[in-house]
């Protein structure tokens, strides 16, 4: 296949590569394997297909990571967020134990499958969990370093990816490890900086730099507290006004937890809206539904680069 692959095809390559030379990586499913899923070739006795049993299956992990284990599970974003919530809630925050769930099919990636299939609640219930990483890879170069992060460090991870998108992920210092921020586009102090998290967001922020060039772009690749707090920092040493674009509704997601750690700056929210897509379509004509494409992008800059330029000096943002 050319091309980059897929976030969770990238996830799956990642970890039978790490397992060939770490005996205590273990994939566990739910029913999402299918034929010829690498790990399982590769490592049969190390994988494990639970069925439609979200819960049992991540209550099972907690379990062999207490015995010396670092499970990798992985189901549909809802289920694992949602359904799962509870055993995710005791397992990686009450437990910390070192289990990492991967979720794909987030945001409205499942589009024709309808709400059911849809996940724009994840980050909220997640980012509530303490102690858990969250990270939402844009590429396949930045999943493969979330895995391999959370594979050396023991520590409990969520990260969510799509269905079968395939992008190809902005550049990365040498040796592959993930930025803070990683800065797209440097602009002046006073330009407005978009602010990109997971693999839409960041779609959707790059098409609407090529159309409007000037604007600042800072890309984030995690969303837990502890991440955030120290890239509001930065993302505040060098702008006041930001537009934050993201595949979740507003509530609960990255733009909301800027707010509160940046309170003198000027965070506009690119996201879902708080209807539910009762029409079909593919994932794109999902997320327009919603209110979520790039004429609403393009609109927050110019509401937010209008707002600039009508003040006669620049804010005090610190965090």
């Amino acid at each position: 296949m050319n091309g980059p692959l897929s976030g969770r095809d990238a996830y799956r390559d990642e970890l039978t590569r790490l397992a060939d030379t770490d005996g205590t990586l273990l994939c566990l499913e739910a029913d999402l394997g299918g034929k010829g899923h690498p790990f399982q070739l590769a490592h049969p006795e190390r994988f494990f297909n639970l069925g439609i049993a979200e819960g049992a299956m991540v209550d099972m992990a907690a379990g062999l990571a207490a015995g010396g284990y670092k499970p990798f599970v992985s189901t549909f974003a809802p289920f694992a967020a949602l359904r799962a919530a509870e055993s995710l809630k005791l397992t990686l925050g009450y437990l910390g134990a070192g289990v990492t769930v991967v979720a794909p099919y987030a945001g409205v990636s499942g589009a024709w499958f309808g709400t059911t299939h849809h996940c724009l609640e994840d980050l909220a219930i997640l980012r509530s969990i303490p102690g858990v990483t969250i990270a939402a890879p844009y590429g396949e170069a930045e999943m493969r370093a979330v895995v391999r992060a959370a594979a050396r460090s023991g520590r409990p991870h969520y990260i969510r990816t799509g269905r079968n998108a395939r992008y190809t992920s902005l550049d990365l210092p040498s040796g592959g490890e993930l930025p803070l921020v990683n800065w797209e586009f440097r602009a002046d102090q006073g330009a407005v900086c978009l602010v990109s998290f997971g693999e839409e967001g960041t779609r959707l922020a790059l098409e609407a730099r090529t159309r409007t060039p000037g604007f600042a772009h800072a890309h984030l690749v995690h969303a837990d507290h502890e991440h955030l707090t120290s890239a509001a920092a930065e993302l505040a040493r060098h702008h006041s006004r930001f537009v934050v674009v993201e595949e979740h509704r507003g509530q609960g997601g990255v733009a909301e937890a800027l707010a509160l750690l940046l309170p003198h700056c000027e965070i506009n929210s690119v996201s879902a809206n708080r209807s539910w897509p009762s029409q079909g379509g593919d994932h794109e004509e999902v997320m327009a539904a919603l209110g979520l494409d790039l004429p609403a992008v393009l609109r927050a800059l110019t509401h937010a680069g209008g707002r600039a330029a009508d003040q006669s000096r620049s804010l005090s943002c610190t965090s």
